[in-house]
Parts: structure tokens; C-alpha cells; sequence
């Protein structure tokens, strides 16, 4: 259970982090990137290994669209 003190939660921070590396984080830093939107698919690890990188994951994709396309404009 955590304890509150002075409104905030319990310090949890480890003993082995360097606070003095911690510092200067950019609030913001990646708000772009993000606004644009992204597409992130988590595989599952049986068909990763069947893909060795993105360019064949999205070539088997494509194999499957053209399929599905010619069997539905029929």
C-alpha cells in the first residue's frame, strides 16, 4: 500500500539511479512526431520470426490486399 505524504505519493525511487543524470528532460520533446499519428503493430513472437523486418511484413500485407481485392471483384 502507498502512503501519501503532503498530497504526493511515496518516493519509490531506487537507490542505484543517479538523480543528477535525471535532470533536463524537454517537456514536448517528441509532441510532433506524436500529433502525426503513428501505426505501431506488436506481433505476436511466432510470426515475428517469420518476418525478419518490416520491408517482408509489409510485402506478405500487400500479398494479402491484392487477394482479398480479386476475390471480392468478382
Amino acid at each position: 500500500m502507498k502512503t501519501k505524504t503532503n498530497g504526493r505519493g511515496k518516493d519509490e525511487l531506487r537507490a542505484e539511479y543517479d538523480l543528477a543524470s535525471l535532470k533536463g528532460g524537454v517537456r514536448g520533446k517528441h509532441y510532433r512526431a506524436y500529433q502525426k499519428g503513428t501505426n505501431l503493430v506488436l506481433l505476436a513472437p511466432d510470426v515475428a520470426k517469420a518476418f525478419p523486418d518490416e520491408q517482408s511484413v509489409n510485402e506478405a500485407l500487400r500479398v494479402l490486399l491484392r487477394a482479398s481485392k480479386s476475390v471480392t471483384a468478382r
